[in-house]
């Protein structure tokens, strides 16, 4: 592999030429969503990343005969880490050309990076946030991915099964749900009206002046409610904070629901616009011309809107918190004009929310793998 070169991204102009090298890869892939570039140099930046208050992380360009066929993150969270009691180095904006000798040769690089800071396995990929493009896709692509799921080539997946990586959880799903006025919708919102007359569960909209208030109710719930998830990667606030805030700018204060019980905060449900509409559109922002297709596309409302979480304390499933939510949120998006509702992404491993989600008539459209693999010394693919 003596003709691979891996370069170390240490400026601003070597970060702009890092994140834009996935338009050689899916150049002509229709369903694609280019990341937005300002927000990923944020990202990406140690001196503004959230990530970067918890961890190292380190991204290289690499290079085969004098051109640009790849990038990669390795990192290491250590909040995480400790945490889970693990040695994982992470790995993310993984792009590769399809030559399988680059594909090699970087997680060799991996390994390398990995052992020089006596860790162990190669988990991934991420893109820092555990939320962000989550895995490989591995089934799922007649329409393109909501706001903040992944898209990858389909030789990425025997790539990784070939360099010895394994599932590390269970798959991570998206579902579509269809809003009109289904007999499933109809139904559940018979079920929902005579919880609702009971009058135990109380659903209210989030408290934009009571922001801060918000994310620790958030933040408890995530921690109460997915306690049971086995290997689940616990979240730290700042992480939770720095995922949502960008959200408060485009959603609407009436799609953000939270169930109370007797004032204690046992539901949350995040209905967001689902901005992928607009953002497959301007070109990741890459010129300034883009920035007009931004406006032009803002003034639309989207077809369908995102669900990225459904929390629910386990106590409360049973009890129809999570069914009160999603009605709720129902009503009030078809009544906004949205068509459908992509609810990504649950872990398979979750079977509330496939569940939820199959008594409401959604079919699942999307499918992702997270993979990992014992560090290797010496490997050279």
């Amino acid at each position: 592999m003596s003709q691979i070169e891996f370069r170390k991204i240490t400026n601003r102009r070597e970060r702009r030429q890092f994140l834009t090298f996935p338009w050689k890869v899916y150049q002509n892939d229709p369903l694609w969503v280019p990341p937005l570039i300002p927000e990923k140099m944020k990202i990406i930046d140690p001196q503004t990343g959230a990530f970067f208050k918890r961890g190292e992380a380190e991204f290289f360009s690499v290079w085969k005969a004098g051109r640009l066929v790849g990038t990669v993150c390795a990192a290491e969270d250590r909040y995480t880490n400790q945490a889970r009691a693990r040695n994982d180095c992470v790995f993310g904006f993984l792009e590769v050309v399809e030559d399988y000798q680059v594909f090699a040769a970087i997680i060799h690089h991996l390994d390398q990076w990995a052992q020089a800071r006596g860790l162990d396995t190669l988990l991934g990929p991420f893109h820092l946030d555990y939320e962000d493009s989550y895995g490989v896709l591995v089934a799922g692509r007649d329409r393109p991915p909501a706001l903040m799921c992944g898209h990858s080539p389909a030789y990425y997946l025997p790539f990784m099964q070939q360099a010895g990586f394994v599932p590390a959880r269970a798959a991570n799903l998206a579902f579509a749900i269809d809003l009109r006025l289904t007999p499933q919708l109809a139904r559940l919102s018979r079920i929902a009206d005579h919880l609702r007359q009971k009058g135990q569960i109380k659903i209210r909209q989030v408290n934009w002046d009571d922001w801060q208030a918000e994310i620790d109710r958030v933040h408890l719930l995530l921690k109460e409610a997915l306690a049971w998830v086995e290997d689940g990667i616990p979240w730290h606030r700042d992480q939770l904070e720095s995922m949502v805030e960008p959200f408060r700018a485009i959603a609407d204060p009436e799609l953000i629901l939270f169930a109370e019980v007797d004032g204690r905060t046992v539901g949350w449900f995040p209905g967001v616009p689902n901005l992928n509409e607009v953002f497959i559109e301007v070109n990741g922002l890459r010129y300034p011309w883009d920035y007009l297709r931004l406006l032009a596309g803002m003034r639309r409302q989207p077809k369908s809107l995102t669900v990225k979480s459904v929390l629910v304390l386990p106590e409360y499933q049973k009890r129809g918190a999570a069914v009160l939510l999603f009605d709720e949120l129902a009503r009030r998006a078809r009544a906004k004009g949205y068509q459908w509702a992509d609810l990504s992404i649950t872990s398979e491993d979750n079977p509330d929310t496939p569940q939820l989600a199959a008594s409401m008539g959604a079919v699942e459209y999307k499918r992702w793998q997270v993979f990992e693999r014992p560090v290797q010394s010496g490997s050279g693919g």
